[in-house]
C-alpha cells in the first residue's frame, strides 16, 4: 500500500492519547516500533515494519508492505469518532 508521508503523519496525530500503546501491546510489538512505523526514527529500541520512503510531494510516498499497525490506528480512529 501507497500513502504520502503526511497522510500517515496525520492519522498519528489524530489518535487519542495512549494509543501508541494499545497497537504495540494488541499486535505484541514494541512501542517504539509503532512510533517508527509513523515516521519517527529511533532505531534502538524499536524496528521498522516493512515500510520504504520515496521522495515526492506531500513528504513523500510511503510504500508499507505491512498494514497491520495503519488498520489498527484507523480503527481507533473511527471508534473514538
Amino acid at each position: 500500500m501507497n500513502i504520502t508521508f503526511e497522510e500517515l503523519r496525520e492519522i498519528k496525530h489524530q489518535l487519542p492519547t495512549g494509543s501508541i500503546a494499545k497497537i504495540a501491546e494488541a499486535l505484541k510489538i514494541e512501542e517504539q516500533t509503532v512510533r517508527n512505523y509513523f515516521g519517527a526514527k529511533k532505531y534502538e529500541n524499536g524496528n521498522v515494519i516493512g515500510s520504504h520512503l520515496q521522495p515526492g510531494p506531500g513528504g513523500g510516498i510511503v510504500h508499507l508492505e505491512n498494514t497491520d499497525i495503519l488498520n489498527f490506528a484507523k480503527n481507533l480512529l473511527s471508534e473514538s469518532n
